[in-house]
């Protein structure tokens, strides 16, 4: 456990040196994904951009409990605005306990007004229907969906992707082609294109998920007509 004298500073990226390689920036990508989801006012579905990354942690970690602090701050945000009061101020409770002792600002996360935000909530979890609830801010910025890079974009298209009850498996697999196509040198990727306006045109976003459902197709029917050769 930390102790109290972390919660100045600042804990970035590239602070944690036993890191695996690319584990800090898939790390980074979730965070700001997740930021940008909730952002976007998808509150309860935030999370998932950070869950699987949560349970890979060990307990007690600075990254565990920032993250779990994470999950438990966006909970509450959707029981407080679902009027279920007692589960809001449980979880704002909690996520309070999880944050406690991490710096101000950790992973480029700002935590200080999240945590007065949570003291507020777990007071008064009906201030929910007074005022919105703050926005994440991550390097400085509290980042939209429009401002993600691809690796962002991505992570974050799976999780509106379940959000908002999409067939999930077109989408993953439009971004290991989009993946497959940058690491071949193909940043101009179809694929590419597709996920990031999935994620930024909430207007067209059914209209834009049918046509990367249909390229999805096109590249694994091709794909399959190659194996077939062999």
């Amino acid at each position: 456990m930390t102790n109290g004298s972390r919660e100045v500073g600042s804990r970035d990226d590239s602070s944690d040196g036993d890191d695996p390689e690319g584990a800090a920036d898939s790390l980074a990508a979730a965070l700001r994904a997740g930021a940008a989801v909730y952002n976007a006012g998808y509150y309860h579905a935030a999370h998932d951009a950070w869950e699987a990354r949560w349970l890979d942690l060990e307990s007690g970690t600075d990254d565990e409990r920032l993250l779990h602090g994470l999950i438990q701050f966006t909970a509450a945000v959707h029981h407080a605005r679902n009027r279920n009061w007692q589960g809001a101020v449980g979880l704002a409770e909690s996520a309070r306990a999880y944050l406690d002792g991490l710096p101000s600002t950790d992973r480029e996360v700002a935590l200080t007004p999240i945590r007065a935000f949570l003291e507020r909530l777990a007071d008064d979890p009906e201030l929910i229907e007074r005022r919105r609830p703050i926005a994440l801010e991550v390097g400085g910025t509290a980042p939209t969906l429009a401002d993600l890079g691809f690796a962002e974009t991505a992570v974050a298209a799976g999780v509106l992707a379940e959000a908002l009850e999409f067939d999930e498996e077109p989408v993953e697999r439009a971004r290991a082609y989009a993946e497959a196509d940058l690491e071949a040198g193909r940043d101009d990727s179809r694929f590419i294109t597709l996920l990031f306006d999935f994620v930024r045109e909430e207007e067209h976003r059914g209209l834009i998920y049918q046509r990367l459902r249909e390229h999805v197709e096109l590249r694994r029917s091709r794909e399959e007509d190659v194996e077939g050769l062999f």
